[in-house]
């Protein structure tokens, strides 16, 4: 266990960082007013948004539960993959798939042994729940039909263009209404590539995001073309 000095609630901490411990509306509205006006820390932010996040943990499991229920039943893309998954002799259900607080900031993950897991803390609505699920639903399919070695960079990378283009998170409204990110020409392409590229360089076998960029341009042409098992990019 850390030492006091380390804590979120330690006085000093928040005296550094901006951030108010407390639990009361008084804490509560000085945490707000620190962040609008600028005096709390990127440090003191974060410590805001893990105490927000574990305030909230069973409300934020609650509501991706649901979103996990209804899109299971009534999404065209999750009924979808799940049936091509299932073709492949595998399955990704509501019990594989689990809302679960994460302490990273991401949306889910992928596992082969463990299933899918989606951070319910970082949800924002049931459309980015179905970008992330149909996301880490094509990993599934990819692990299952190509075989990914999850150590090779070059497979990952293929994983992960594939994944950001199909899943319909880099499409124009999701980049322009959530990322801020207004160009108009290539748009898809180049959210797709910058997402891959951040993917690759969280691999610890990634050097630098000089080697996480080459990796990207190397497998590009032939799995950005790879819709699979799509007839072609669609969402």
């Amino acid at each position: 266990m850390a030492g006091a000095d380390a804590s979120p609630s330690s006085p000093s901490n928040s005296k550094d960082t901006g951030f108010n411990a407390g639990d009361d509306a008084y804490a509560k509205w000085s945490n707000v007013f620190a962040i609008l006006s600028g005096s709390m820390t990127d440090e003191g932010k974060e410590q805001y948004r893990v105490a927000r996040d574990v305030q909230n943990e069973q409300a934020d499991i609650k509501r991706c539960e649901g979103f996990k229920d209804y899109l299971f039943k009534y999404s065209p893309v999750i009924r979808f993959m799940r049936e091509n998954i299932q073709q492949l002799h595998g399955d990704i259900n509501k019990e594989n798939v689990r809302c679960r607080r994460c302490t990273k900031r991401q949306s889910g993950g992928f596992d082969p042994n463990y299933g899918i897991q989606i951070c319910a803390n970082e949800m924002r609505n049931q459309g980015h729940f179905e970008d992330t699920l149909a996301h880490e639903m094509v990993h599934a399919y990819d692990h299952l039909r190509f075989k990914v070695d999850w150590r090779d960079l070059r497979h990952a990378a293929c994983t992960e263009i594939r994944a950001s283009s199909l899943s319909g998170e880099c499409r124009w409204t999701r980049e322009f209404f959530t990322r801020a990110q207004y160009n108009i020409t290539q748009q898809h392409q180049e959210c797709v590539r910058r997402r891959a590229v951040l993917s690759v360089m969280g691999r610890p076998a990634c050097k630098d995001d000089v080697q996480a960029v080459k990796v990207v341009n190397e497998v590009w042409d032939s799995c950005f073309a790879d819709t699979r098992p799509f007839d072609e990019i669609y969402r």
